[in-house]
């Protein structure tokens, strides 16, 4: 049925922004066969850059876990862009990659990634639970805390 995700997310209160255009000399998402290839998203809200700083100096792990979730709704308006506009058509999760701009003793970056693996399921249910990987880095563009890539399976 048409229309399930969009009803998920309306029941959740999660609005899926407009997609974000490319920075620099790439495209947003590459489609393959069946899966389709999202770029790495940061935190763009509103059409401001947010997350500043550094996990562990500046934002503290929940704050970071936030700014993850807020990639993955960027995760998803490309997804959505990718589909025509038909979430439905979201078959599976496939795997998200998650950076974490964080000081050199920071271990916590599966649970600043959470942000972004919970919203998946939360939206997808079992079709958003996927493989993963989380890593802290030393710099992210923009300075931003934390950005996000994907891999989705499309119907």
């Amino acid at each position: 049925m048409a229309g399930t995700i969009e009803a998920r997310l309306a029941e959740l209160g999660i609005e899926i922004p407009t997609p974000a255009t490319p920075a620099a000399n790439y495209v947003p998402f590459v489609r393959s066969g069946n899966l389709l290839f999202v770029s790495g998203q940061i935190p763009m809200a509103d059409g401001k850059i947010q997350g500043i700083g550094v996990v562990g100096k500046d934002l503290t792990t929940d704050d970071a876990r936030k700014i993850a979730e807020i990639c993955a709704k960027n995760l998803i308006a490309q997804a959505k862009a990718a589909c025509d506009g038909d979430l439905d058509k979201v078959a599976r999760v496939v795997k998200l990659g998650g950076f974490v701009r964080c000081t050199p003793d920071f271990t916590e970056q599966p649970e600043v990634v959470n942000g972004a693996s919970d919203l998946m399921v939360a939206v997808f249910g079992d079709k958003g639970r996927h493989s993963r990987f989380a890593v802290g880095t030393n710099a992210l563009p923009r300075g931003v805390a934390v950005e996000v890539e994907a891999v989705f399976e499309l119907a």
